[in-house]
Formats: C-alpha cells, sequence, structure tokens
C-alpha cells in the first residue's frame, strides 16, 4: 500500500510540474493570465482521473473564463503531457479553482488590521 501511495505521490508532483510548465509555455489562450499557478494534482489510485487545482494571483481575473479556457486546452495539455511522461494511459484532467491562497491573503490582512487596532 505504502508503495502505491509513493507512486501515486511521484505522479502527482510531476504532473503538476508538467502541466504549469504546458499552461505558461505553449498554451496559447488569452483568457489564461500570466499569473496562474498549478498548486497540487490529486490522482485517483487507479491513475484515470486527476484533479488539477489552479490558483490566479490576478484579482481582476475572471475564473470563469479562466475554467473555460482550461477545460477547452484540456486535449493539448493531456497530449503535452504524453510527451513529456512516459506512462500508459494519461488520466483525465479536471481543473478546479483554488481559492487557498486568497483566503490565506484575506486572514493574513485581517490579523494585520487587528494588530494595527489594537495598537491605536
Amino acid at each position: 500500500m505504502v508503495l502505491a501511495t509513493n507512486r501515486i505521490n511521484r505522479l502527482n508532483e510531476e504532473l503538476k510540474r508538467e502541466i504549469s510548465e504546458i499552461i505558461h509555455k505553449s498554451v496559447k489562450d488569452p483568457r489564461i493570465p500570466d499569473f496562474v499557478s498549478v498548486t497540487r494534482v490529486e490522482t485517483s489510485k487507479d491513475m484515470k482521473h486527476a484533479k488539477v487545482y489552479i490558483s490566479v494571483l490576478d484579482n481582476n481575473a475572471d475564473t470563469k473564463d479562466l475554467e473555460a479556457a482550461l477545460k477547452s486546452a484540456t486535449g493539448f495539455i493531456k497530449k503535452e503531457i504524453a510527451k513529456g511522461v512516459k506512462m500508459r494511459f494519461i488520466p483525465e484532467l479536471q481543473f478546479i479553482m483554488d481559492h487557498s491562497i486568497e483566503y490565506g491573503m484575506r486572514m493574513a490582512k485581517l490579523i494585520d488590521d487587528l494588530k494595527n487596532a489594537e495598537r491605536e
């Protein structure tokens, strides 16, 4: 069981690196902003499906457009992954917006605001 978990963890990291590089260098869609990050990848145990968590550092970016752009580029991204990662088959990709960075920034601002209010 541990061996399978380690294999999936290695695959997740490899897919994360590969997908991030493909989005930044190869996908030419104006709906994808420059500051897009792949925060993590979760591959199913059978390795047929992968959830790709995406974060955007641009507050003005339209996440619906980004999701549509990534969905339309899924076939291209899978083809590019096949070139770089040696696998029997490439998992189906599902792109999901990850709002954890925004949440963390908002919490940090609230804490700073509380500290400043206490000083005054």
